[in-house]
């Protein structure tokens, strides 16, 4: 959240992960808010909780670690598709992100949050989201029910060129 009031989604964080734990061995203010999005059960972790465990098992450091850097991982990825991917590759590349498939059978993908979220998340107004969803739908790749994109092709959304 910007001081202007400006809001930029940098994760969807789903059951069972953690967020903002990198924050902790800084010292420094939060950078970041977090806002949920339904109804969920939530565990705070004292640092002192955290700086105990890791002291009592190399383990769970080292599993603190792994995830602290694939979380990093996942944010270089993203400046990476936010400087060299156009808006149109970075929603294909969400809509087929966890696709396990030969690229052949249509799947369906449900959408967790709204689409307005997934904009930001993106880095794209919700508007252009939109309209991209409704070119794939135009050209006949996905078809669009709510929160669920049926995807009719995967492999052709896949190399899909915007006209």
């Amino acid at each position: 959240l910007s001081t202007a009031g400006a809001e930029k989604v940098i994760d969807i964080i789903a059951p069972g992960q953690s967020f903002a734990e990198a924050l902790m061995f800084t010292g420094a203010p939060y950078i970041i808010n977090a806002q949920a999005l339904s109804d969920c059960l939530l565990l705070t972790v004292t640092k002192q909780a955290v700086e105990a465990e890791i002291a009592s098992d190399a383990r769970f450091a080292l599993r603190m670690l792994a995830g602290i850097s694939r979380r990093l991982h996942g944010l270089v990825h993203d400046v990476e598709a936010y400087a060299l991917h156009s808006g149109v590759q970075r929603v294909i590349g969400y809509l087929l992100r966890d696709i396990v498939t030969d690229g052949e059978e249509p799947v369906t993908v449900s959408l967790p949050v709204s689409k307005a979220t997934i904009a930001s998340r993106l880095s794209l107004t919700p508007e252009y989201f939109s309209r991209v969803l409704h070119e794939f739908e135009a050209a006949g790749l996905v078809r669009i029910d709510k929160r669920d994109v049926h995807i009719l092709d995967p492999k052709r959304l896949s190399t899909y060129q915007a006209p």
